[in-house]
């Protein structure tokens, strides 16, 4: 009993469950002893005039040709001055702009993590402003603690 009780979680739970739910699919494709074999609904003529048909040579048709699928230009955003800003209202102003790929590293070069981000000040930014990029460009942002 020990046994069963250590080994009863979830995951078993599920896996047990869904062998249960194997066994009875396969259960059920299993035909019953003693049971009569399925009659056909489909008469010969009927067969007959299937496979005749499913041999004949089919016309070929005119398709109109597909046109071709329009390539999506990719969208473009122009950069904001962020530099000099907090660096919560920078990461907002960016992401105001539609730049939403945004990286940040300590000014410093300690490699201290932003934790807090409205205890830094941005000092730079990888892209400069007022450049036309595409959306997805990745932006870094350098920052440092306020009052360092």
């Amino acid at each position: 009993m020990a046994f069963a009780v250590r080994y009863l979680n979830r995951k078993n739970l599920q896996l047990a469950a869904g062998v249960a739910v194997a066994l009875a699919a396969l259960g059920a494709c299993v035909p019953q002893q003693g049971a009569a074999p399925a009659q056909s609904s489909v008469s010969a003529p009927a067969l007959a005039a299937t496979t005749t048909s499913a041999t004949a040579p089919v016309p070929p048709t005119s398709a109109a040709p597909v046109p071709p699928v329009p390539v999506a230009a990719a969208k473009t955003c122009t950069v904001p001055n962020v530099v000099g800003m907090v660096h919560q209202y920078a990461q907002d102003t960016m992401q105001a702009a539609g730049l939403y790929v945004l990286r940040e590293q300590d000014a410093t070069g300690r490699g201290r993590m932003l934790v807090l981000d409205r205890n830094w000040e941005t000092t730079a930014q990888s892209v400069p402003a007022g450049e036309v990029v595409d959306c997805t460009t990745a932006i870094t942002l350098s920052a440092k603690k306020i009052g360092e």
